[in-house]
Formats: structure tokens, sequence, C-alpha cells
């Protein structure tokens, strides 16, 4: 814009480019301004020469942009590929839920040192009211239900309908985790499976499915599985 001073001293903007923006969508997002869950409106803009503040010429589109309702910051739409933390932690709570299952299912809920490895594990995730109970009686439902977890026809077998539940389960959350992050879900599940003894083949290759999900290498998940179980952790 281009200012001049008028006769009172004050500033008189001759010409210049304005932007009138309009709302499009809206919706919650984690803000990196505000460094947490926000809720925004996605804006197009329409830019326009003017003249003493008259619009004359359209001068084109803008953004699409992400402005944040908040701090009203305007960021470009990646931002909204980002998890907020309210939909990042369902995603980790429900994943470390489902490998626990996942895991008792393979190795089987006799064990009361599994069971409670388990339960620790699902209620640090989020499911605080979680019971032994309560788990070994889905791991039960599950093992009818071939439409869920499908699960076992014999001990070497992981069933399709269960590795298409994990993938379910973890793929979403995987991108969104740094390697630290990974490997404690894939641990966790391994210390259940070492609960009650060393692993069983049902048990490697539910850790191996989660080991994939998570976007680990096979030699990766070897190293892991290797390590919590010499380490005894």
């Amino acid at each position: 814009m281009l200012p001049v001073r008028g006769g009172d001293g004050r500033k008189l903007t001759v010409w210049g480019i304005r932007t009138t923006w309009s709302t499009v969508s809206d919706g919650e997002f984690f803000c990196p301004g505000c460094g947490g869950d926000r809720n925004y409106r996605r804006r197009t803009g329409r830019r326009r020469f003017t003249v003493l503040g008259v619009p004359l010429l359209s001068r084109g589109r803008t953004g699409p942009v992400v402005e944040c309702q908040a701090c009203r910051d305007r960021f470009d739409t990646e931002v909204l590929d980002h998890l907020t933390t309210t939909r990042f932690s369902a995603l980790l709570r429900d994943a470390v839920h489902t490998v626990a299952l996942a895991v008792l299912a393979a190795g089987g809920t006799a064990s009361r040192s599994a069971l409670e490895g388990a339960v620790s594990a699902v209620r640090s995730a989020g499911f605080q009211d979680c019971t032994e109970e309560q788990l070994e009686s889905l791991v039960e439902a599950l093992a009818t239900d071939e439409g869920r977890l499908g699960l076992y026809d014999g001990p070497e077998c992981c069933g399709a309908a269960l590795s298409i539940e994990l993938h379910e389960a973890l793929e979403p959350l995987a991108p969104h985790l740094a390697g630290p992050g990974r490997e404690s879900i894939l641990l966790q599940g391994a210390r259940i499976a070492l609960a009650d003894g060393p692993y069983i083949p049902a048990e490697r290759e539910v850790l191996a499915t989660v080991g994939a999900a998570l976007r680990m290498t096979p030699d990766e998940v070897a190293r892991l599985l290797s390590g919590v179980r010499a380490s005894g952790a």
C-alpha cells in the first residue's frame, strides 16, 4: 500500500491490495501457534486493488488457509494433517488396548501375571477402569467371534481378521509417533507375552504384525523382542 499524510498529519492510504476472506468450513485442530487443540476456520480470500479504500480491480484469489479462532494466526492447510491432542490420545489408548487383547488371545489368559501386565498397560494408556475380569471376558468373547479378531485355528496361526484389526488400530497412529513411541507399544505387548514364559509362536506372530503395522522392519522387531527377553524387563 502507498501511504501519504493528510493535512492533519494522519496517514492516508492512496492505493493498495486488500484481501477479503470468506469461511468455507470449520472444525477443531492442533494449533501450532497456541500449542493446543483449538477451533479453526478454513478460509479463502479474494484480493482486490483499492484506491482510497475503494475496491476496484480483482487481483485473484488467495488461500485456502486455516485460521485459528483463538490466536487468529493463519496456517497452510497441511496443518490439518496433524492430530489433535484428543484424537492422538484416543488412537493411542485404542492401539494399546488392541495389542494387549491380541497378545492375550495368542497366549491365553490362564496366567495371572500376563493379565496383570495387560491391565497395567491398558490403564496407563487411558482405560483407567480396566480390570483383569474385563480383559478375560473380552478375550473369551473374541475367541468365538470370527468376525472381529478371528483369532486362531491353531497355535501357530495368526488369523487374517486379527491382522486386519491390528493394522486398523495401529496404522493411523504410526505416522504420528517417533521411533521410541512405536517401540514402546511393541514392547508393552512383548512384556505381556513374556509374563508367563518365553514367546510362543502365536505370540511372536502377533508381535510381528504389530511391528509391521507400526512401520517397523522385521529386523527392528526381532532386535527389540530379543532385547526385552534378555533384559527380563
